[in-house]
């Protein structure tokens, strides 16, 4: 059975059964059955940088994902303060992690968060422009000043505390104990990197960039937020009509022939058939010409990508 035939009847299928747009329906499948150009995996944190740290106030243990202060705070700006060995991946519709607080301290000045690469690393993440905190010892957030804001609970010994980006809110969130404390917009451009604080004598956490599991369930949070843009996206009314352009300019666009000629064939239903034969008509040879090279690129960047991993 052909690809367009087996389409074609799935859409045909899934009409009677929901009411799903078409032109959602074939960009999924697109997506699901290609390899579109530029599906590069970008790298993530994985420990700390010990380079990029307050030096002195500090002590990062061998495998750098445990930090302790190790001075006596006598100056405000005595902070020990470290960030990770790589920003955020932005690619993504969630980036999280966590830290586990060992022991509070003295004060439990401890914080955590996300700051740029001119941060200046005498400071808690929070206070200067261009980072955004949330602290442990009184529960505030911190975005660009000395002045924090009410956000949640203090957080102390043996609290599990996580920092997150979510792209497609654009928002900064934070959780404890595997729930969520609040979120607030994400007002910082360019690249972010984890970043966490401690700020008092015998203060000590261990981060979690991932290789253990989380204690918020960050596979749910993705799948409510999936939802949440899927509702929204649901309640876009579009005529017919534009739906069918937008969704054929995707499909040719990205040089998923098979796909574009079964949308074409399912599309008969629903479009007036006037304007499927102006628009398939018009420049027939180019449309071809373009989805033969689009195509090929695409295969050749698969290729290319799978010869690489093999290598490694």
């Amino acid at each position: 059975m052909t690809t367009t035939t087996t389409t074609t009847t799935a859409i045909n299928s899934n009409s009677k059964n929901g009411n799903q747009d078409p032109g959602l329906y074939f960009i999924d499948v697109a997506r699901q059955y290609s390899s579109p150009v530029g599906g590069e995996t970008e790298l993530e944190p994985t420990e700390l940088n010990a380079v990029k740290s307050s030096g002195g106030f500090l002590m990062v243990s061998s495998d750098k994902l445990r930090v302790k202060y190790t001075n006596v705070n006598l100056h405000g700006h005595n902070v020990g303060v470290i960030q990770a060995d790589r920003p955020a991946p932005e690619k993504r519709l969630v980036y999280y992690f966590e830290i586990y607080v060992k022991n509070a301290g003295a004060k439990g000045q401890i914080a955590v968060g996300f700051t740029n690469h001119s941060f200046n690393m005498r400071r808690q993440p929070g206070w200067e422009a261009n980072s955004c905190g949330y602290h442990g010892d009184d529960g505030n957030l911190y975005r660009g000043s000395g002045t924090g804001e009410a956000f949640g609970p203090a957080f102390t010994t043996n609290d599990t505390v996580g920092a997150g980006i979510n792209y497609a809110s654009q928002e900064f969130f934070f959780t404890k104990n595997g729930a969520v404390v609040g979120a607030v917009y994400k007002d910082i451009k360019g690249l972010l990197i984890p970043t966490v604080a401690v700020h008092s004598q015998n203060e000590e956490i261990e981060v979690n960039f991932g290789k253990k599991s989380f204690a918020f369930d960050l596979k749910e949070y993705e799948r409510q937020e999936v939802m949440k843009q899927q509702m929204a996206v649901d309640k876009i009314s579009l005529p017919p009509i534009v739906s069918y352009e937008l969704v054929r300019s995707y499909l040719l666009h990205n040089g998923y022939e098979e796909t574009l000629k079964a949308f074409d064939v399912a599309s008969k239903n629903t479009i007036p058939s006037i304007y499927i034969a102006q628009e398939n008509g018009f420049g027939e040879q180019h449309i071809a010409y373009a989805l033969a090279q689009r195509k090929a690129v695409r295969q050749e960047n698969t290729g290319v990508r799978a010869s690489e991993m093999h290598k490694h």
